[in-house]
């Protein structure tokens, strides 16, 4: 905080340079301006002109242009006009130069408290403090993880306003085992940020494992109420299977984790969720039920299981660009070389991740490309997976994965996984003479 406080005052000393600046120059201003002032010619120069038309109307009236009427009311006409000008060349006299003085002072006391009030209510010291609290506490031993709870539960009292307190202080309680304190830290965080589905299928987790991994009415109704909001919300379709994998519902278990690893962005839970499957499929392996599971769960979960006898799933298609999009392409911000193409499998019921993947660039269209179980991004998401598929080719300037406005894509939707075995050759080789035809036609517009 010293730091913070050093830093604001390096701030305010040139906004209070600034406010001074005027007192500094005040005197050599008011100087020149009294100077100016002292030496202006311009009443003198407007009772020349009114000598000079004064002396004009005189010589029409001894001409006889002017009779005696006339020139007296030329004569008061002028006098007028000099009074107004000279009315108009009044000044007020010139203040002190140290007149006001006093105000600057109080505007720069003015400036710093007001400064530092609006930081205190919209800036964010606080989480300088929570920030300075984890660093103070790093965590390598049991000792050390209860001296950075102690100190987060501080900060917690302190400002219990705070949500990000609350958010780096209720992990600990659940990773400590305390999960009376979890659920009460994680019920302040939701007070502050609202039901947000991500922090209640948190809250309905740590209840859920308050029970003794017992689906209570609590829970239930946390449970639909997160899905309600967000049907594939991975922690609570997680806890969902592990409760289906504790009533030995393995099929159905398979079925939630398969969902909630296309949610997770954690590397680590989605491997947890991996190694629970391939136990529930052992246990159902175990107990004789591989045939029945097959006839329980999804066609991708059958296409797998039966993925050693039914051979190899491959997908040959030839992607191409539609004429019309060319101008198109070559108005991208970088050229064909560098744009990248991305060519993507999905499972048709939209559960897993991409099944394949291959990413090139632009320039290589139109090409030839088969798409099998070695273009997978994870073991647990293949082509084998699936019987039917969605292809989509999309050329991409900013080279990431999610479609953004301005790229070019085409799409096959409801397609057939052709597998094959090594007795199909023949098969295969024919299914590599006729590919599927896959255009880009279209301008993502979103």
């Amino acid at each position: 905080m010293i730091l913070l406080w050093l830093a604001i005052a390096v701030l305010l000393l040139p906004a209070g340079w600034l406010l001074l600046l005027p007192l500094r120059r005040a005197r050599r201003v008011h100087a020149a301006q009294q100077a100016f002032e002292d030496n202006d010619s311009l009443g003198a120069e407007n009772v020349r002109v009114y000598r000079r038309r004064l002396a004009s109307l005189e010589r029409g009236h001894a001409r006889g242009e002017l009779d005696d009427t006339a020139l007296a009311e030329g004569r008061v006409e002028l006098e007028r006009s000099l009074l107004e000008d000279a009315e108009a060349l009044r000044r007020s006299p010139l203040k002190a130069a140290g007149s006001g003085r006093v105000l600057v002072p109080v505007l720069l006391v003015a400036m710093v408290a007001g400064s530092l009030y609006w930081y205190q209510r919209e800036g964010a010291s606080g989480d300088l403090a929570l920030a300075q609290a984890i660093a103070a506490t790093p965590i390598h031993d049991a000792a050390s993880f209860n001296a950075r709870i102690a100190r987060l539960r501080a900060e917690a009292e302190a400002q219990p306003d705070n949500a990000k307190v609350w958010m780096a202080l209720f992990p600990l309680y659940r990773d400590a085992g305390r999960l009376d304190e979890a659920m009460q830290s994680l019920e302040a965080l939701i007070a502050l940020e609202g039901r947000v589905p991500a922090l209640v299928a948190q809250l309905a987790q740590l209840k859920f494992f308050a029970a003794q991994r017992t689906l209570t009415d609590e829970v239930q109704g946390l449970v639909d109420e997160v899905l309600a909001a967000d049907p594939r919300q991975p922690t609570v379709l997680g806890l969902l299977g592990i409760e289906a994998f504790e009533q030995a519902r393995y099929p159905e278990a398979i079925d939630y984790w398969r969902k909630a690893i296309a949610g997770f962005e954690n590397p680590d839970a989605a491997k947890a969720l991996r190694e629970g499957i391939a136990a529930a499929r052992q246990r159902m392996a175990s107990a004789g039920e591989v045939d029945a599971s097959v006839a329980l769960d999804s066609p991708a979960t059958a296409a797998a299981a039966q993925d050693s006898q039914a051979g190899t799933a491959r997908l040959t298609l030839k992607v191409s660009l539609d004429p019309a999009l060319e101008a198109q392409l070559a108005a991208m911000p970088v050229s064909a070389d560098e744009a990248t193409l991305f060519i993507v499998a999905r499972d048709a019921e939209g559960k897993l991740p991409p099944l394949a993947v291959v990413r090139t660039t632009a320039d290589t269209l139109p090409l030839t490309v088969t798409l099998s179980d070695d273009d997978a991004m994870a073991p647990m998401a293949r082509l084998s997976m699936a019987e039917r598929v969605t292809l989509v080719a999309r050329i991409s300037a900013s080279g990431q994965p999610v479609a953004q406005s301005g790229d070019l894509e085409g799409k096959l939707e409801n397609v057939i996984v052709t597998r094959s075995t090594e007795a199909d050759a023949d098969v295969s080789h024919e299914a590599a003479d006729a590919p599927l035809m896959l255009r880009i036609d279209h301008r993502v517009a979103r």
